[in-house]
């Protein structure tokens, strides 16, 4: 999958499940392991969890691939692979702590 598709897709999913602070870094200049990240949150791990999988449910049935899926089951911050894009879903209380925004900023 075209990765402005990839993208779509997934903001689009997490739009649809109602996530809060979507945000989009660009992290090609930074890494070669992947091109962008999205950070989103959500209310609780119900709803973080919901998120995760409606990313990959809709990556997946648009023709794209999902590498891997982490921390589905305590659901404070569950990682979704899709390759050229990593997302990543908390609560916010997990992602003002970890505060990946400073970590990848210019």
């Amino acid at each position: 999958m075209e990765i402005n598709t990839l993208l779509k897709t997934a903001i689009n999913a997490l739009e649809d499940v109602k996530a809060k602070d979507i945000l989009v870094i660009e992290t090609a200049t930074k890494t070669p392991l992947f091109e962008k990240i999205i950070l989103a949150c959500g209310d609780s791990t119900r709803q973080v969890k919901a998120l995760a999988g409606r990313v990959a449910r809709d990556v997946k049935d648009n023709g794209g691939e999902v590498f891997a899926i982490e921390g589905e089951e305590e659901g404070n911050w569950v990682l979704v692979d899709l390759g050229d894009i990593i997302v990543h879903i908390m609560l916010p209380a997990v992602r003002k702590y970890y505060n990946l925004e400073e970590l990848w900023s210019e």
